[in-house]
């Protein structure tokens, strides 16, 4: 009896992670993982049980790496609000060409799921509230480097920058000009640089 080819579950779920991110949820068939993942259904389904589970398994290795990526950044600066400000400027000038130059997949996520994907919605909410915990812990150091006023909400910050970071990646979703693109994340980081605390 011929041995199943083994298959390198970190490709996987790369290539689901691209495919869902790019097509959704619902509109991903079977036949487009097969071909994306270089298996077949009944291998797929070996590995990862089912195509909610495999989407699953894929949202979260999406967060992962953009979690990974966004601690770096954040948290190894003198300043944490120049931090916060840095990152909304890099990526309004993320290349034309990178995958990342589209709408967040949490977003799209649960843009895209219906009533019936409870479980799909749950986990696309929690990393979002993942990433706003984040973001908020890193408002509250600049509170405490004094940066920010002392009364700063930094919940309440928190929630607004994540929108705008939201609205920034909608803007490159949608094809919005370099220049331009760049310029919107410009005055959002100019925003909440404007926050900073003057000195006497």
């Amino acid at each position: 009896m011929t041995r199943a080819r083994p298959y390198d579950r970190e490709a996987a779920l790369d290539a689901a992670m691209t495919l869902f991110w790019a097509k959704g949820y619902h509109a991903t068939s079977l036949k487009d993982l097969e071909s994306a993942l270089n298996m077949k259904p009944g291998s797929i389904y070996a590995a990862f049980s089912s195509k909610e589970s495999l989407f699953r398994a894929a949202l979260e290795k999406y967060f992962t790496t953009m979690n990974t990526t966004m601690s770096t950044e954040l948290n190894g600066a003198e300043s944490a609000l120049g931090a916060l400000a840095d990152y909304i400027r890099i990526m309004g000038r993320t290349a034309a060409d990178d995958p990342h130059r589209s709408a967040c997949m949490l977003i799209k996520t649960l843009l895209g799921v219906t009533s019936a994907d409870g479980i799909i919605a749950d986990d696309a909410r929690q990393y979002l509230d993942q990433m706003l915990a984040a973001f908020e812990a890193q408002f509250e150091r600049s509170k405490n480097l004094g940066e920010l006023p002392a009364d700063t909400d930094c919940h309440r910050l928190a929630r607004r920058y994540q929108a705008s970071i939201s609205a920034l990646k909608i803007e490159m979703h949608r094809g919005t000009k370099p220049n331009e693109l760049a310029a919107l994340a410009d005055d959002m980081a100019s925003e909440f640089e404007a926050l900073r605390v003057k000195p006497n």
